[in-house]
C-alpha cells in the first residue's frame, strides 16, 4: 500500500477514487496506483469560511421574503398559544401550520435499511401525490402558510408532476425545500428545477466512496449523485439564479463516520452547505450495525440500565403539533414525520377541508395526550425532538 494525498469529490464519472483527506489510499484503481483518471478537489479542514457563511445568509434571506403581516402574526399566535397549552394541558390552538411536509410519493430506487419505502414495508396505501388534492390544500392554506417542506418518504422525483406542484407552491409564496438522493436529475430536470423556484435541494450523499455509500444507500450509485448536483449547479450559474440553496446532507451511521469531512470548500462543485446528520435507528441496541462509534454522531445513549435511548429527555409537549403536520401523497393528515406508516390518522383531506381538520376533536384529542404522557405515545419515544440531530 502507498501513501497518498486522499481526496473528496470527483468530476469524472469514471473514476472510483472518492474519499476524504489524510489517510492512506486503499482504492483499487487509484490513479497513483492502476492510472484510472480522475479529477479532484481537497477538502481542507477548517472552520465555516465566508462562502458558506454568505451561503446560510442567502438561504435566510430567502425564507424571510416570504414573511407577511399575516403569517407573523399567525406564527405569534401559535407560539402563544403553544406555551399556554404547556401550562394549561389544555391543546387551545392558536392559528394555523405555517410550516407543513407533504408527501410527493411512496415510491423509491434505493433499498436503504432504516427507510420503510427502500425497504417495500409499508402498510399503508402507497403511490403518487396528484396535482388537483396539492392545489387545493396548497390554496386554502397558503395565507398562512410560510414554509413547505415537500418530502416525507419516497424519492420526489419519480413523482412527473413533482416540479409543477414545486411552481404552484412558489408562486403562491411559500418557500419550498425538499430532499432528493439525485439519481433522476437529468440534464431537463436540473433545468426545469432551477426554473420552479424551488429554495432548497437536500442531496443524500452518505458516503465518499462508491463502497462505502451503498452500504446505506443500496442499489444507489455515487457517480449520479455528484453528476446530478453538477448539473443543478450548472443551471443555477446559467440561468443566474440564487435558488435552490444546496445542500450535501451526510447521514452519519457506522460505515461511513470514518468519512466524515469537516468542513469543505465547496466552490468547485458549487455545494452551498455540507450538514452533518444522526440517523434514526428503529431498534437501537449494542453491536448494530448503523450506529456510530463516535458518541457525537449518535442519537441515542445506554441508560443506567444498560437498555438504548434517544439522548434527549421526553418532555409532556410538542411544538411540532403546533405549527406543522403532515400530509400524505393520498391526502391524510398525521402528525409529524416520525409516523412514516401512517398509524395516527387524524384526517382525510380528500373528504375535508384543513381546517377543520386542524381545529377537530381528534388532532386536540392526539395534542392533550402528549401533554399529559407523551411516552406513551410509541413514535414519540424515538423521536428527535430536542435531540442532537444535526452534528
Amino acid at each position: 500500500m502507498h501513501e497518498c494525498p486522499r481526496v473528496v469529490w470527483t468530476v469524472d464519472p469514471g473514476s472510483r477514487c472518492l474519499v476524504d483527506k489524510e489517510a492512506p489510499c486503499t482504492t483499487n484503481g487509484c490513479d497513483q496506483c492502476k492510472g484510472w483518471r480522475r479529477t479532484a478537489y481537497t477538502l481542507p479542514h477548517q472552520p465555516m469560511g465566508p462562502r458558506q457563511m454568505l451561503a446560510r445568509a442567502r438561504d435566510a434571506y430567502e425564507w424571510s421574503r416570504y414573511a407577511t403581516p399575516r403569517r407573523l402574526r399567525n406564527a405569534a399566535a401559535l407560539w402563544t398559544s403553544f406555551q399556554r397549552a404547556k401550562r394549561s394541558k389544555e391543546p387551545r390552538i392558536g392559528g394555523m401550520p405555517f410550516s407543513i411536509s407533504f408527501e410527493p410519493t411512496t415510491a423509491c430506487n434505493l433499498r436503504c435499511p432504516e427507510c420503510p419505502s427502500g425497504l417495500r414495508s409499508f402498510t399503508r396505501p402507497t403511490g403518487n401525490l396528484k396535482q388537483e388534492l396539492f392545489t387545493r390544500v396548497i390554496d386554502e392554506l397558503a395565507p398562512d402558510l410560510w414554509a413547505l417542506t415537500f418530502y416525507f418518504q419516497g424519492e420526489p422525483y419519480i413523482n412527473p408532476r413533482f416540479l409543477d406542484m414545486v411552481r404552484h407552491a412558489h408562486d403562491r409564496g411559500l418557500y419550498t425545500a425538499t430532499s432528493t438522493n439525485a439519481h433522476f436529475i437529468d440534464d431537463a430536470s436540473a433545468e426545469a428545477t432551477v426554473r420552479s423556484g424551488l429554495s432548497r435541494l437536500i442531496i443524500s450523499l452518505d458516503g465518499t466512496t462508491q463502497e462505502t455509500y451503498e452500504q446505506y444507500r443500496r442499489e444507489g450509485e455515487l457517480a449520479k449523485v455528484i453528476e446530478g448536483t453538477r448539473r443543478i449547479v450548472a443551471w443555477k450559474r446559467r440561468l443566474k439564479s440564487r435558488t435552490p440553496h444546496v445542500v450535501f446532507q451526510f447521514l452519519v451511521v457506522k460505515p461511513n463516520e470514518h468519512q466524515i469531512p469537516r468542513r469543505a470548500n465547496w466552490r468547485e462543485l458549487g455545494v452551498d452547505e455540507l450538514w452533518l446528520k444522526t440517523a434514526q435507528i428503529y431498534d437501537p441496541k449494542d453491536d448494530h450495525p448503523l450506529i456510530p462509534v463516535q458518541d457525537k454522531y449518535a442519537r441515542y445513549r445506554r441508560n443506567a440500565q444498560g437498555v438504548w435511548e434517544v439522548k434527549s429527555r421526553l418532555e409532556d409537549n410538542c411544538w411540532k403539533m403546533w405549527h406543522s403536520c403532515v400530509i400524505t401523497w393520498d391526502g391524510r393528515v398525521v402528525p409529524c414525520c416520525f409516523d412514516k406508516d401512517a398509524h395516527h390518522v387524524l384526517g382525510d383531506l380528500r373528504t375535508h377541508g384543513f381546517n377543520e381538520l386542524w381545529r377537530s376533536d381528534a388532532y386536540n384529542t392526539f395534542r392533550r395526550s402528549l401533554l399529559h404522557s407523551r411516552s406513551s405515545i410509541e413514535m414519540c419515544r424515538n423521536c428527535s425532538e430536542g435531540s442532537p440531530v444535526w452534528a
